[in-house]
C-alpha cells in the first residue's frame, strides 16, 4: 500500500472514530455542552486536557522552533510546562469550587458587574481568536503537505471535521473526542522519535538519545555535531543564545503566566465531579505532557541533523544516486513551504546563513533550468538558496530519515489530531462566552435552556468561519501566533484571576481597568510590531526594554496589576458577601473551619 493511501486511510479512520464519538456523546442540555455535565473521571480529563493543551504548537512547532533556534526554543519548554504547574496548583483547585462554566462567570460573579463579565468576554474572544489562528494553520499544513491540497482547502476540510463534533457534542462530545486525539497524537509523535533515535545514536530513548554518542564513529555527541555543523555552516553554534537573556525572561514569564490564563484550559477543571478530582486530573494530565515535551528537544536536534545532511549540496535534478534532493524536500517546495533559489545556476542545493532572498517568498507559474518553483523575489548576496517554514520539520522527520510509510501516515493522524482537538476546546469556549455570558447572564437573562443552547451552537458556528478565515490567513507560524495568544492571557485573565481568588480587597473597579489597561497595551504593542498596517518593523533595535511581542504580555501583566491595584486603593471594597465568596472559595471542602464575619 502506498504511503498516500495509507496517509488517506489514517486520517479517515482518525476522523470516522472522531465523529462517531461526538455521536455517542452528544450533548443534551447546557450544562453537558459546557462543562459535559461535570462527570468526567480524572484520568480521561487529564487526557482531554492534554489533547486541549498541546495543540499544533506542541506538536508540529515546537520542536522546528527548537530545531532552528536551539537554545532560545527552550523558553517554549519552561514556559509552558512551568505554566501548566502554576495553573495546576495555584488556580484550577479555586476555580472548579466556585462551579460555575466559564472564566467570565468567575469575574462577573467575583466582582460583582456585568461590565467585568463583559470585558472578561471581550478577552477571552482576542485571547482564543488568536490561538485559534494557529491551530487552523497547523490543520492547513498537515493536509496541504499529506493529502496532496492547498493549504485553503486542509484548512476548510479541518473546519468542517471541527464543527461537527463541537457543535453537536458541546463539551460532552469534544471531551471524549479529545481523550481518542490524545492517544493518536502521542503514538504519532513518540513513534518516528524512537526510530530516529536508533538510527542516529542506537539509544531507542530520545530524551536519552540527545545526549548520546552520534552512531557515525566520529566520537561526538548529538549536541556536539550538531553544534560542528552549523557553525561550519556559518550559523552560530545550536546550543548558544541568540536572545537577550532579558527578552528570553520575558518570554518564558509571558508564556508561563499566560498559561494560567488560558480560558479552553481552565474550563475543563470544571469538567470533573469534585474539586479532589481537579487535582488528580491536573496530575494525570502533566503525566501525558510530560510524554511529549520531553522528547521535543531531541526530535528538534535530530531533524535539524538530518536536513543538513540530506539535503545540503544534494544535485536537486538528480534522480536515484545517493547525491539527489531527496523527495520531501520538492514536495514541501510545491505547496510553498520549502523554497528554493539556485542563485550560482549550479543545479545543488546550498544551504548555509542567511537569507535566500529579500521579502516573503512569491511564487511564479514557472520552473527554473535545475526545475526549481521560480521566485519573483530577489536574491540576495549571501550563499544560502534555502528557506524553511519551520512548520514542516515534525512532519517531515519521517520521510527525511527515510522510515515506513506507516509511519508517515500516523504522523499525519497525529498532527491533525493535535490541531483539531485545540481548536476544538477554544472554540467552545468562544461559543458559551456569547452564548452564556453575554446573552444568558446580561443580555437576555430570561432565554430558556433551549434557546441557549441553540445559541451555543450557532455562535460556534460564527466562530469556526472566523478561525478558519485566521487559519489561511495567519499573522506568523504556528508557535509565533500562539505564543502571542500567551501574552494576551498573561496581561489581561490571569491577573484579574489570581486577584479575584487570593486578594480580598480588589474590587470591580480596579479588575475591570486592570484588564482594559494590560490587554490595550498588549495588544497596541503586537500589533505595531506585527501588522502590516504599521509596517510591521519587528526589529530587537525597537523593542520596549528589549522585549519582542511574544515576550511582551510580561509588562502588559505587570500594568495590570499596577492599574489594578491604583484604581481598587481609591475606590470602595468589595461588598462583605463577595469577600466571604473569597474566604469560601480558599477553604478546602471538608476543612471544618467555621468563618465569622
Amino acid at each position: 500500500m502506498s504511503t498516500q493511501l495509507l496517509t488517506y486511510v489514517a486520517v479517515g479512520l482518525s476522523f470516522a472514530l472522531y465523529i462517531g464519538i461526538a455521536i455517542w456523546s452528544r450533548a443534551g442540555s447546557t450544562k453537558d455542552f459546557y462543562v459535559a455535565g461535570g462527570g468526567v473521571h480524572p484520568i480521561a480529563n487529564g487526557m482531554a486536557t492534554a489533547a486541549d493543551w498541546m495543540s499544533a504548537a506542541s506538536f508540529i512547532s515546537m520542536a522546528g522552533i527548537i530545531a532552528f533556534a536551539g537554545y532560545d526554543g527552550s523558553v517554549y519548554l519552561m514556559g509552558w510546562t512551568g505554566g501548566y504547574v502554576l495553573l495546576a496548583l495555584l488556580l484550577a483547585p479555586y476555580l472548579r469550587k466556585f462551579g460555575q462554566f466559564t472564566v467570565p462567570d468567575f469575574i462577573g460573579e467575583r466582582y460583582y458587574s456585568k461590565v467585568a463579565r463583559v470585558v472578561a468576554v471581550v478577552c477571552l474572544i482576542a485571547i482564543s481568536f488568536t490561538y485559534i489562528a494557529g491551530q487552523m494553520r497547523g490543520v492547513g499544513v498537515v493536509f496541504s503537505h499529506f493529502l496532496n491540497v492547498p493549504i485553503t482547502i486542509g484548512v476548510l476540510v479541518g473546519m468542517a471535521v471541527v464543527f461537527f463534533y463541537a457543535v453537536l457534542g458541546g463539551m460532552k462530545g469534544i471531551t471524549y473526542t479529545q481523550v481518542a486525539q490524545y492517544c493518536v497524537l502521542i503514538f504519532a509523535y513518540m513513534t518516528p522519535a524512537v526510530f530516529i533515535s536508533l538510527l542516529i545514536t542506537d539509544n531507542p530513548l530520545p530524551q536519552l538519545g540527545l545526549g548520546a554518542e552520534v552512531s557515525d564513529g566520529s566520537g561526538l555527541t548529538v549536541l556536539q555535531k550538531l553544534d560542528a555543523t552549523l557553525v561550519d555552516l556559518g550559523f552560530q553554534a545550536y546550543t548558544a543564545p541568540k536572545k537577550s537573556m532579558v527578552d528570553i525572561f520575558a518570554i518564558t514569564f509571558a508564556l508561563m503566566v499566560g498559561t494560567a490564563g488560558l480560558p479552553h484550559v481552565i474550563v475543563r477543571f470544571f469538567t470533573v465531579p469534585k474539586v479532589s478530582d481537579a487535582r488528580l486530573s491536573a496530575g494525570y494530565a502533566l503525566v501525558f505532557i510530560a510524554l511529549l515535551y520531553t522528547t521535543a528537544p531531541a526530535v528538534g536536534a535530530f531533524a535539524r541533523i538530518n536536513f543538513i545532511e540530506t539535503v545540503n549540496g544534494s544535485n536537486y535534478a538528480g534522480e536515484d544516486d545517493q547525491t539527489a534532493t531527496p523527495q520531501f524536500f520538492k514536495t514541501f517546495e510545491d505547496i510553498g513551504l520549502i523554497r528554493w533559489v539556485d542563485k550560482n545556476g549550479d543545479g545543488v542545493v546550498n544551504y548555509s546563513a542567511g537569507s535566500a532572498f529579500e521579502g516573503a517568498a512569491d511564487f511564479t507559474d514557472e520552473r527554473g533550468e535545475s526545475g526549481e518553483r521560480l521566485l519573483a523575489n530577489t536574491p540576495t548576496n549571501n550563499a544560502n538558496e534555502v528557506d524553511v517554514d519551520r512548520d514542516i520539520m515534525v512532519l517531515a522527520n519521517p520521510e527525511i530519515a527515510q522510515l515506513p510509510g506507516w509511519v508517515i501516515a500516523l504522523v499525519a493522524a497525529g498532527g491533525i489530531a493535535a490541531a483539531l482537538s485545540t481548536a476544538a476546546g477554544l472554540l467552545l469556549v468562544i461559543s458559551a462566552s456569547i452564548s452564556h455570558d453575554l446573552l444568558k447572564k446580561t443580555f437576555r437573562p430570561d432565554i430558556s435552556d433551549k434557546g441557549e443552547l441553540i445559541a451555543a451552537r450557532l455562535s460556534a458556528v460564527v466562530a469556526i468561519a472566523v478561525a478558519g478565515y485566521l487559519g489561511i490567513n495567519p499573522p506568523g507560524f504556528v508557535a509565533q501566533v500562539v505564543a502571542l495568544a500567551f501574552g494576551l492571557a498573561a496581561a489581561s485573565l490571569f491577573p484579574a484571576i489570581l486577584m479575584g481568588i487570593f486578594v480580598k480587597r480588589m474590587n470591580r473597579e480596579g479588575a475591570i481597568a486592570g484588564m482594559v489597561s494590560g490587554l490595550a497595551f498588549t495588544v497596541a504593542y503586537i500589533a505595531y510590531f506585527k501588522s502590516s498596517w504599521f509596517g510591521a518593523v519587528n526589529s530587537a533595535d525597537h523593542w520596549l526594554f528589549g522585549i519582542s511581542p511574544e515576550g511582551i504580555g510580561s509588562i502588559g501583566m505587570l500594568i495590570n496589576f499596577a492599574v489594578a491595584f491604583l484604581v481598587a486603593s481609591r475606590t470602595a471594597s468589595p461588598p462583605d458577601e463577595v469577600q466571604d465568596l473569597v474566604d469560601d472559595i480558599r477553604v478546602p471542602t471538608g476543612a471544618g473551619v467555621a468563618h465569622t464575619h
